[in-house]
């Protein structure tokens, strides 16, 4: 029977640091193969080499189609694909953005559980909302092993406490201590085979960049009355999904915590839009007011300076909702939840 020998480790905003610290402590001669997925801008650079400063122990390769998977190695995601392990080797996807994201956790999570099954350790770091929740809980549905860093143990813990709300974890332990967890569990035998469920081997292949259309997509979900952020289409509920999840025809997928938060920041941006076109409505009809009474309109001047004060008091209204609807400052998340110190 196979040991445990796929680690797959998901992190965002905060993650870095809790990254550095597993990989320092991992042994030269960890029998598992190491993957890494951080949400990071699409032309991130310096991300190899600060893993491979902290993985000094343990040969560090930016991942690459068709590479195959060997023991005692750190694989790192790389910008713009998302990041699929299959039998003995990976693959680069260029599907669609999950979450705002490519790469994203989830794909190499559910990947992992799909080619491996009770042999995948997911480990989920620090992040803000809920990325990797639904990879650890399909990592945990094929009969895997869930880590989480301990929420008050990190820097952002939207990620550890989602994961923790989606899934019974085995696991939440400190960021000191969960490279050497790791090393343990890397030893022990995986516990029995399980079927792979189809939804999440369909969701592997989505990432991949395979064919999704409404046919596909009534395998996994039903149609819901909201519209994706991405490209404008209808969106489908996941069926029995943890947490909350939707996706659309495109392929695009969203938690319903991101979904929220895209869907806030575009009320903002519609009330930011109206506020310019009335304040601007304003000041015409005033310069409107004051020519009439330049050239002694007199009625036309007082009805266009009636105007301009109702305009301004529209502005005010507008004014106020948009700053009601602003986030205090240190909860804002770039987008796909790019860790800051990347």
């Amino acid at each position: 029977m196979s040991n445990r020998d796929i680690i797959v480790i998901g992190g965002s905003s905060g993650a870095t640091a809790p990254l550095k610290t597993i990989l320092g402590s991992l042994p030269p001669d960890l029998p598992a193969a190491v993957f890494i997925v951080l949400h990071i801008p699409a032309r991130s650079i310096g991300i190899l080499a600060t893993v491979a400063s902290a993985a000094g122990r343990l040969p560090v390769h930016q991942a690459a189609n068709g590479m195959r998977i060997e023991p005692g190695n750190v694989y790192l995601a790389v910008p713009d694909h998302h990041l699929i392990l299959a039998k003995g080797h990976i693959r680069l996807g260029r599907g669609p953005r999950e979450n705002m994201a490519r790469p994203a956790i989830d794909p190499l999570f559910r990947s992992a559980a799909a080619a491996y099954g009770s042999r995948v350790i997911g480990v989920v770091l620090s992040g803000l909302l809920n990325d990797g929740a639904s990879g650890l809980e399909a990592v945990k549905r094929c009969g895997g092993v869930a880590v989480v860093q301990d929420p008050a143990d990190a820097i952002a813990d939207d990620m550890p406490r989602s994961a923790m709300e989606a899934v019974t974890v085995d696991l939440s332990v400190p960021s000191a201590r969960i490279g050497d967890v790791l090393s343990d569990l890397a030893r022990e035998a995986a516990g029995p085979g399980v079927p792979i469920p189809p939804d999440i081997r369909l969701e592997v292949d989505i990432a991949a960049g395979e064919r999704i259309d409404s046919e596909v997509l009534r395998k996994l979900a039903d149609p819901a009355p909201l519209t994706c952020p991405g490209c404008g289409g209808v969106l489908s509920k996941i069926k029995a999904s943890k947490p909350l999840r939707f996706r659309c025809q495109v392929g695009h997928s969203y938690t319903s915590d991101i979904l929220a938060k895209e869907q806030e920041s575009a009320v903002d941006e519609a009330l930011r839009v109206a506020l310019r076109v009335i304040e601007e409505r304003a000041e015409l009809v005033a310069r409107m007011a004051e020519d009439g009474r330049k050239s002694g309109r007199r009625a036309v001047a007082e009805m266009y300076a009636e105007r301009a004060v109702e305009y301004r008091q529209y502005a005010d209204t507008l004014r106020r909702a948009v700053l009601q609807s602003m986030e205090p400052l240190g909860s804002q998340v770039d987008e796909g939840g790019q860790d800051p110190e990347i």
